[in-house]
């Protein structure tokens, strides 16, 4: 069930924060060593089941705390006290003081979050997404809202070169693949270095609302499935107009298999990949990983939710226990995600495609796969054995396979890249 919920990116504690700021009143200069913190770090407060994503920018003058995922930026840091490695400092929102309190170890920050009396852990590490970035070939687009910011892979040589737009999943994923709530792995960042070495160049992008695109995301309640696909749309179309380029493919990874699967036919793309992409309807697959986790009564809301927001209907009472999956904010977002079915999406579709998965995946399975070929069946199937939902070599036990999420080190799997490579460059 711990996959529903990042699945769908549900941060109920960043609503009650947006639009504060508060002046900084007090900022207690003593101890030592304020240039171990000082700059910027990224991480999460991990509320059960749904980890919120934060940023900290630490600063002589001024500290703020940002939330990317609910387009909140630069909330001062009401009171910021240390003495190397420990740490603490407040925020004033609506009369309430939130405290964190942390110890820092090298280049993370490990300590305990605190609201209204109730604690949570939280974990920082030095550094934000577009100061990572800094040293990559960052490329930019007019998207909705405003410009928006790419990493540009291009192989060595002299072109033109096929390429690819590389989509990633659910959830606040930046341009690599990770998550400051669902590891680092850098499974994209992989990929797109692996499709250069063989001559394959690549856009990949962090989601709107995350990293150098913070600046695009906003209220969860304006969100919806298809500015993702708009926002797919942009780079495939950008590829396609640059001359150092060939034949433009687009390259979805779980959710963003349904993403560039509509992006691919909206923008007219020359090849589709779909890798570990659901072969489903997500209100299926929700119902489906719901179950067996609610009471009866639970249970029957949760299906009349559905059946309402299938039929575009938004739901004004929910109960406690489900707010943090159908709150009223995230339901126009959920009927829109409801609207496609993959299957049907896929069936559309008129360029060569090939749809990956992985053995090892516990998250989408195999089956899911073959649901989408049995769709179009002129569509290639590539299946890799004992690779999982990251796109690694993993066990099949789950607590095993989910040690990976967070292991940046470990290779793609055997076959992936090689794979993808061979049918993008294929003759049509």
């Amino acid at each position: 069930m711990k996959s529903v919920w990042r699945m769908l990116a549900l941060f109920a504690l960043a609503g009650m924060m947006a639009g504060c700021g508060g002046d900084k009143e007090d900022s207690e200069k003593g101890g030592n060593g304020m240039e171990v913190f000082e700059g910027g770090w990224e991480g999460s407060i991990e509320v059960p089941n749904q980890p919120l994503p934060i940023q900290v920018e630490f600063g002589e003058e001024t500290s703020s705390l940002s939330i990317p995922s609910q387009g909140v930026s630069g909330m001062q840091i009401s009171r910021l006290a240390f003495i190397n490695p420990d740490i603490s400092f407040e925020v004033e929102m609506q009369g309430q003081t939130i405290s964190f309190d942390g110890t820092r170890n090298e280049e993370e920050i490990n300590g305990t979050f605190t609201q209204a009396g109730k604690e949570f852990p939280f974990k920082l590490k030095k550094g934000i997404a577009e100061e990572k970035a800094a040293d990559e070939n960052i490329v930019e687009a007019l998207a909705a809202g405003g410009k928006m910011k790419a990493v540009l892979e291009m192989p060595e040589g002299e072109g033109p070169f096929p390429a690819a737009v590389i989509i990633a999943g659910s959830g606040h994923k930046d341009h690599n693949g990770n998550s400051p709530a669902g590891g680092t792995n850098d499974s994209l960042k992989m990929l797109a270095e692996g499709l250069a070495a063989e001559g394959i160049a690549s856009v990949r992008y962090d989601k709107r609302g995350i990293g150098m695109n913070t600046a695009l995301g906003g209220s969860e309640a304006d969100i919806r499935f298809g500015d993702f696909i708009a926002d797919a749309a942009v780079w495939t179309e950008y590829l396609e107009r640059d001359g150092r380029f060939s034949e433009t493919a687009v390259i979805g990874h779980s959710e963003g298999a349904l993403i560039g699967l509509a992006a691919a036919q909206q923008a007219e793309a020359g090849r589709y990949v779909s890798i570990a992409g659901a072969g489903r309807p997500i209100d299926e697959i929700l119902l489906e990983q719901l179950k067996p986790q609610l009471s009866s009564d639970l249970l029957e809301e949760t299906e009349a939710i559905i059946s309402a927001l299938k039929q575009g209907e938004e739901v004004e009472k929910v109960s406690p226990e489900l707010q943090s999956i159908f709150r009223p904010s995230v339901q126009p977002y959920l009927a829109s995600w409801m609207a496609l079915d993959p299957q049907q999406e896929i069936r559309r579709l008129d360029v060569p495609a090939i749809i990956v998965a992985g053995t090892h995946d516990i998250q989408v399975p195999v089956a899911d796969t073959e649901a989408l070929q049995a769709a179009q069946p002129e569509a290639e199937l590539l299946v890799i054995e004992g690779m999982n939902h990251v796109l690694k070599p993993a066990p099949a036990d789950p607590q095993g396979n989910m040690a990976v999420y967070s292991d940046p080190d470990l290779p793609l799997a055997k076959g992936l890249i090689e794979g993808i490579a061979q049918f993008i460059k294929a003759e049509q």
